[in-house]
């Protein structure tokens, strides 16, 4: 029965995975047809994105206290009835300030269910929490690559907008009725403390850990919201072709996810991010700075930098206890989400001054200070927390 029970559970946070991956993209993909729909500037158009990642961070903020108050079951299920509404709203409405109202929504929703998976996933599959967290990244990349690789191939116009996020609601209703048929298991309290946002972020992880979300959000979410607009208005690609590159990216963080969960397990969480950023940061630099003749080396640094995300928050978990997580990651993200908003409000207004090309030179520099400070953070916190000794094994 057990098994069973964590059966459909694994099966539910896949659907759910499957419909948030998809439903982050469509920033990106769509990006240039509510442009022509709406007549929207590019300081308008970095709005929509602004005001996604706003949602991040609100929902974020206080989603982890709402996660770490109240039962996490309740929790996850109107999180989700809250990114429902958010598409309703992409369904019945036809306007910029209700698209603005859904992204910040839907978003805010997303991530923090993204999240909330993240958090359940140990207490859910205790054996192995490396591995099925990122097998569920593999199945969330699905969702991404596949909606980049099959919107790309057509069209996009506004009626593939509304018909998408039909069947992305469609497949959310299936992950809620799968996940509330089921229990999740008790989190075991040895007793109630009182936990407050101020000592969690007096602990000395907590600015690194903020400072290496920001700048990662910044490298991974800029290729997802702007490189559309990159190849095709920079490098003169066809829409087709931007779309490729940008399938390309997503289809090697969903593979990599699968194929390197089991590295992650084997070596460690703080080997792991080291090996792969490495490696990751290289191709996407070159990528970019070659222009078009090596862009391909940008699609291909999806697939070493693919655990790079979920193994940094499966590292959240060697600094706090386990009745202050959720409110930790919360924290956590929701103040790294800041450089994603700083970014992407002077991100249109850049492209307007200094052009599309220069403007996006940010990325790869946001990338570099990542690798930069984490190799500090390790050298920093090795001697002062045992699990960073070992390398986060176990």
């Amino acid at each position: 029965m057990q098994k069973n029970r964590k059966m459909l559970l694994f099966i539910s946070f896949m659907l759910i995975m499957i419909v948030m991956g998809a439903s982050d993209s469509l920033r990106g993909l769509f990006g240039m047809v509510f442009q022509e729909h709406f007549q929207l500037t590019n300081t308008q158009v970095s709005m929509i994105i602004t005001v996604s990642y706003l949602g991040n961070l609100v929902f974020l903020f206080f989603g982890g206290y709402f996660l770490d108050t109240f039962p996490k079951k309740k929790v996850f299920l109107a999180v989700l009835g809250i990114w429902m509404s958010g598409a309703l709203l992409f369904l019945l409405t036809e306007s910029y300030v209700f698209l603005l109202a859904g992204m910040f929504l839907c978003m805010g929703a997303s991530t923090l269910l993204n999240t909330t998976i993240n958090i359940l996933v140990p207490v859910v599959f205790a054996a192995s929490p490396g591995l099925i967290v990122n097998v569920l990244f593999f199945v969330q990349g699905i969702g991404t690559s596949g909606s980049q690789n099959v919107i790309g191939r057509y069209s996009a116009n506004f009626t593939s907008w509304k018909t998408v996020n039909l069947l992305l609601f469609l497949l959310a209703i299936g992950g809620a009725v799968l996940f509330g048929l089921n229990e999740l298991p008790q989190i075991k309290k040895e007793k109630e403390v009182k936990v407050s946002y101020g000592a969690i972020m007096k602990t000395r992880a907590f600015l690194f850990l903020t400072l290496l979300f920001g700048t990662y959000f910044i490298a991974e979410h800029g290729v997802l919201n702007w490189l559309m607009m990159y190849g095709t208005k920079e490098l003169n690609f066809e829409n087709g072709k931007a779309a490729g590159y940008l399938s390309v990216f997503f289809a090697g963080m969903t593979i990599g996810r699968l194929v390197f969960a089991p590295v992650v397990q084997r070596i460690g969480v703080s080997k792991s991010i080291g090996i792969f950023s490495t490696a990751g940061m290289i191709l996407y630099v070159a990528g970019i700075a070659f222009g078009s003749r090596a862009f391909l080396l940008l699609s291909l640094s999806g697939f070493s930098l693919s655990i790079v995300y979920p193994t940094l928050i499966l590292m959240i978990r060697n600094f706090y206890e386990e009745d202050r997580i959720a409110r930790a990651t919360g924290a956590i993200i929701s103040l790294a989400t800041i450089c994603d908003i700083t970014f992407n409000m002077i991100f249109g207004k850049l492209i307007d001054r200094i052009g599309l090309g220069t403007a996006f030179i940010i990325l790869p520099a946001s990338l570099v200070i990542f690798w930069i400070l984490y190799l500090v953070f390790v050298k920093l916190m090795k001697g002062a927390h045992p699990d960073l000794r070992h390398g986060f094994k176990g």
